[in-house]
């Protein structure tokens, strides 16, 4: 018989994180732990994101609470399928997969958690004040980055234009690429515009340049627009196969962003990349601002897919109260060290 707790962390970010949808200066976090009748462990975390996660934050730790009182009755499997908490449902996943591969977080052996060869990674720039935004730029390209991801969307447009041009003219695209994302910030109305003024600037994608649920309008931008479009939060919520399918045969984005925990776990993902490649579609994998716990899941399970170019995977360093783990950022790949230790006792876990 499996036991479920749960504790929570909530991470708190070095500095307050720029998007379309507000400033994040502190991010709801929830661990969930099994313990088998042996005495085996395993640990998944709950990824959540304010405003873009289906579950709602004022329920969730209610949800969280029940589910592992249900667990530990034994009235309920913890690899039932909950539709309604695809964040739960990744700690779930998760924390079995580590309960069943001896709980040190060592969920898919490879060369990747041997030390042996790192995961590239785009160099994520937040939204901010043209001077903050330049000086993160110049940060990333000296550490050694090539693929940044700009976050467009809340400065006045003109601004981002002349800062993305900036860039450009201060690197070239032998020497760098660049990814937007406009976290759905624009209207269907002024987003073909806004595109065909960015495409100068050789852009390599831009990630849900409107909101979702707008399959027609996202449809014709995917066909006329001059940058590729990539979806990310239009794929957030769809739980069925068939609604999966038919969302990709219907809007033929050239990319899909897929971000495990808030899509339902990892098996889910799965799903979406075998899709995508039926469609013709690429992808590349992202974590949703986890903890290190989260971030180790999926790196981990990303090397096992045999990427081919940059992952957006270098979140680790956000938070001033992240767990001490392996993972860490050299250059624009992420490491897994080996020889260093997990600290989840220092909250409890």
């Amino acid at each position: 018989m499996i036991r479920a707790t749960y504790i929570t962390h909530p991470l708190i970010f070095v500095r307050p994180a720029g998007t379309s949808r507000g400033m994040l200066e502190e991010k709801p976090c929830f661990f969930i732990k099994l313990r088998s009748s042996q005495g085996e462990t395993g640990i998944g975390e709950v990824s959540f994101i304010p405003g873009l996660s289906v579950e709602k934050q004022e329920d969730l730790e209610i949800q969280v609470h029940h589910i592992c009182k249900l667990i530990s009755r034994g009235e309920m499997d913890p690899v039932q399928h909950l539709p309604a908490l695809p964040g739960v449902q990744f700690a779930l996943e998760t924390a079995i997969l580590d309960l069943e591969t001896g709980g040190e977080q060592l969920l898919f052996p490879s060369e990747f958690t041997e030390g042996k060869a790192g995961i590239p990674t785009n160099g994520l720039i937040w939204m901010g004040t043209k001077p903050f935004m330049i000086s993160q730029i110049r940060e990333k390209i000296k550490l050694g980055f090539r693929v940044l991801k700009m976050k467009v969307g809340s400065l006045d447009f003109s601004e981002e234009l002349a800062l993305v041009k900036w860039v450009r003219s201060e690197f070239g695209t032998a020497d760098l690429e660049i990814r937007l994302d406009a976290n759905g910030a624009w209207s269907p109305g002024e987003a073909r515009n806004k595109l065909e003024r960015l495409s100068d600037y050789w852009i390599h994608s831009i990630e849900q340049p409107i909101a979702a649920g707008q399959l027609e309008a996202m449809e014709q931008l995917c066909a006329d627009s001059p940058i590729p479009v990539a979806l990310d939060e239009e794929l957030i919520g769809i739980s069925e196969s068939d609604k999966r399918n038919e969302l990709l045969e219907q809007v033929r984005p050239a990319y899909i962003i897929l971000k495990p925990g808030l899509l339902g776990g990892l098996s889910v993902a799965a799903e979406w990349i075998r899709l995508a490649e039926k469609h013709r579609a690429g992808w590349w994998l992202t974590s949703a601002l986890e903890s290190n716990v989260g971030l180790n899941a999926i790196a981990q399970w990303t090397w096992q897919q045999g990427i081919s170019r940059p992952q957006g995977l270098g979140t680790g360093a956000l938070y001033t109260n992240n767990i001490l783990s392996p993972l860490e950022m050299s250059g624009q790949q992420l490491w897994y060290r080996p020889g260093d230790k997990w600290e989840l006792n220092s909250i409890g876990l």
